[in-house]
């Protein structure tokens, strides 16, 4: 592992180290999973389409894997059948997008439903993040959405897919999420978490997940580590 500071490396074992281009290739992904070694992040987070991941021996590192992504417009069918398919293949965690136009139009029921159908294909202990896309909805529906996910079984409650033209997470949508969920899940910070202080922000707020592609920039941000003998 590399030298990071007790500051990065409090923060580096809360990061899902991602990676969700759709030009992402299968060298891309080796690369991937060895910085996230390097770098002692939680775990990796890709596309279901580049299971199976080799992971090296003795590498403490899960792999999550999102569904329905990135716009949640899928079956709820689709959607089981894609998580209990990465689960087969290895996941170990699975990132859900909901399907985003039945939680503005306050559709909470059918929310909670898809959110079940795939808490039913992936049973515990395999844990199961819901995306919200807090950005683009109103504090009303972000509540809402989080009490169908709670009432879904769902272990974490996500901000963004960071791909969603409204944005990705802030702090005021992360203490909402937290507030809401209170100890029933946990919440994930996602979408334009670039820099440390951003990192430590969101967890200030109550994430204690998040979800960052540029991992070696943003621990880079933290104070370095001391060198062995310095002063």
């Amino acid at each position: 592992m590399t030298s990071l500071s007790p500051d990065a490396a409090s923060v580096a074992c809360q990061i899902d180290h991602t990676l969700l281009k759709p030009e992402a290739t299968a060298a891309d992904v080796t690369a991937l999973i060895a910085e996230a070694i390097e770098l002692g992040t939680y775990s990796v987070c890709v596309s279901p389409s580049m299971l199976p991941l080799t992971i090296p021996a003795g590498a403490d590192l899960k792999v999550a894997v999102v569904c329905g992504f990135p716009s949640g417009k899928h079956h709820s069918a689709v959607k089981a059948a894609e998580a209990a398919l990465a689960i087969e293949q290895g996941a170990d965690e699975i990132d859900m997008v909901i399907d985003i136009g039945a939680a503005e139009a306050g559709r909470f029921g059918d929310v909670q439903a898809d959110i079940s159908a795939v808490r039913a294909s992936i049973p515990a202990p395999k844990l199961l993040k819901v995306i919200i896309e807090s950005a683009a909805l109103t504090d009303a529906e972000i509540v809402a959405v989080c009490l169908a996910a709670v009432a879904a079984g769902a272990d974490f409650v996500k901000t963004s897919t960071g791909f969603h033209p409204a944005g990705g997470a802030t702090e005021h949508a992360v203490r909402l999420m937290k507030r809401t969920v209170g100890d029933q899940a946990q919440v994930k910070a996602s979408g334009g978490v670039r820099s440390f202080d951003d990192a430590l922000a969101m967890i200030a707020a109550g994430a204690s997940r998040l979800g960052v592609s540029g991992s070696a920039s943003l621990l880079s941000g933290a104070t370095p580590a001391v060198p062995t003998g310095a002063y």
